[in-house]
């Protein structure tokens, strides 16, 4: 212990005996110390939040994501090159005439201090930092929040110009590609056209290629098999009840004998309207009708002979009519089914026969599809940007609001001056102390009468003290005063510099 406390005595009386060192050290550290921190301008941020809120009246279907994705662009072009472009041209920092290099220079340093944080989705905090060395505490304060205020202004613009530019020139692309379209679809009917012309006989007829009417006539053909079944079923149904019904019961001869011819009459009659409206005798209600007229003939020949003794029986007669018209249905379904499997027939007959004919008009008819789908997707885009376009222009595509407008920043953000001149002057005191205590590690010296004794390994016999005279006496107290007046100097000068830099931010404000 009492060792160390021996060194430490040896340490403080060797940085004292070079105390003129340890105070020129201090000086020299503090002055370049605060000297390079007063070369740091003062830093003043300001903030703001931002809603952007996409109005989705008419969804963009081909856009992936909708609102989100949107909401992200928005954020990416916030502080793009021509946004920020602007803003240093509206605020000064970018004066008139000045050239590319200077453009591109201002346009990176704000794009370096402005930073956009998103908050929620479509909530964002702006933050603008502004440390210009050619301008004052105050004009740097007032720039941080104009910086944000000019870049609000010109998004918001931007925005509400861009949505309406974009819907025109979409327009213009969209009208473009279909008259591209049409005029291929032209070209494509007219080569269809020839081609048929060239090739009568050999090209069946009708819409789309052979192997798609192939397909289609096969699926019909699916189709009235099953309704086909259906309708057997119901007219076996219908033989079967009226098999068991008698066609007459019994009553007074002669009272029901002009039931049937007024039936009969009545049929004709409708037989005769159908025929004025334009039905042909192929028609299933043709059928139908004289399947019906027919059998109300036998039964008036029959009440004419008197052969039925009785009085027809209405429910025979109904069912007639029901098995006539379920015999007129099979009988139309036989038919369409016999015609689909000729057509089918005779398609695949004609590609066997002309597989070149039929696959260049296979060709031909696929081109004509595509080009057909395209024209139709586009008319559809078409329509949906020109409904957006009128949206936009009546209202608000994108509404922008201010949350909380630009703050007006009244003391810098960075640096932190107080802090910097305390760590200087800490250090140049700290610097000086060192100096001189290496330095006495590096001359050899002994304080100490025991120290000297270690050191050469032989005693000491003895050791002189120092005797002040009176005229030493006051000079050592002449330069202890001056040591002291250049210590209270330096402490003085941190403390006038701290006053004046709060006064400084006081100015600000």
């Amino acid at each position: 212990m009492n060792s160390l406390y021996d060194e430490l005595r040896v340490a403080l009386h060797s940085v004292w005996t070079r105390r003129w060192l340890v105070l020129a050290v201090a000086w020299g550290i503090c002055i370049l110390g605060w000297l390079a921190i007063a070369s740091i301008p003062n830093r003043y941020d300001s903030r703001a939040r931002l809603l952007v809120d996409v109005n989705e009246i008419l969804p963009d279907e081909a856009q992936v994501g909708g609102g989100r994705a949107q909401i992200d662009q928005i954020r990416e072009t916030l502080t793009s090159a021509r946004n920020m472009e602007k803003v240093a041209a509206t605020t000064g920092l970018l004066p008139a005439g000045a050239s590319e290099r200077d453009a591109a220079n201002a346009v990176a340093m704000l794009q370096k201090n402005i930073k956009v944080v998103p908050q929620q989705d479509n909530i964002f905090e702006i933050t603008s930092s502004i440390a210009v060395g050619s301008l004052s505490d105050a004009d740097n304060a007032k720039l941080a929040s104009g910086v944000l205020d000019s870049l609000i202004t010109v998004f918001r613009d931007d925005q509400l110009r861009g949505g309406r530019i974009n819907a025109r020139e979409g327009l213009k692309f969209l009208d473009a590609q279909i008259a591209d379209r049409e005029k291929a679809l032209r070209e494509v009917e007219a080569r269809r056209a020839a081609f048929e012309a060239q090739n009568i006989g050999l090209v069946p007829g009708g819409a789309g290629s052979p192997a798609q009417r192939v397909e289609a006539a096969r699926a019909e053909l699916g189709q009235i098999d099953s309704q086909l079944v259906a309708a057997q079923a119901q007219l076996a149904a219908a033989n079967g009840q009226l098999a068991s019904t008698p066609a007459t019961i019994p009553g007074v001869g002669g009272v029901g004998g002009g039931v049937a011819r007024q039936q009969l009459a009545g049929a004709q009659n409708e037989l005769s309207a159908m025929r004025s409206r334009g039905l042909t005798d192929a028609h299933p209600d043709v059928i139908a009708l004289k399947s019906q007229i027919a059998s109300l003939k036998a039964q008036a020949d029959r009440e004419g002979t008197g052969g039925s003794g009785g009085v027809q029986n209405p429910a025979y007669a109904s069912l007639a009519a029901m098995r006539a018209e379920r015999q007129a249905t099979v009988s139309a379904l036989t038919a369409r089914k016999s015609q689909l499997m000729n057509d089918i027939a005779r398609i695949t007959a004609q590609q066997i026969q002309n597989p070149g004919i039929a696959a260049e008009y296979d060709r031909i008819n696929g081109e004509y599809t595509a080009l057909k789908a395209q024209y139709d997707k586009l008319l559809a885009q078409r329509e949906q940007v020109r409904l957006r376009g009128e949206v936009q222009t009546e209202t608000d595509a994108i509404r922008i609001e201010l949350l909380d407008p630009p703050s007006k920043p009244t003391s810098p953000a960075a640096p932190n001056r107080p802090l910097f001149l305390t760590l200087v002057l800490l250090a140049g005191i700290g610097g000086g102390v060192g100096v001189a205590f290496g330095l006495s590690q590096v001359r050899t010296s002994y304080a100490t009468a025991a120290r000297l004794e270690r050191a050469s390994g032989l005693p000491v016999i003895g050791s002189i003290t120092e005797v002040l005279t009176p005229e030493r006496q006051v000079d050592r107290r002449k330069k202890l005063v001056w040591l002291a007046g250049g210590g209270g100097a330096l402490v003085g000068l941190y403390a006038l510099l701290l006053v004046a830099e709060f006064i400084q931010r006081g100015m600000v404000a």
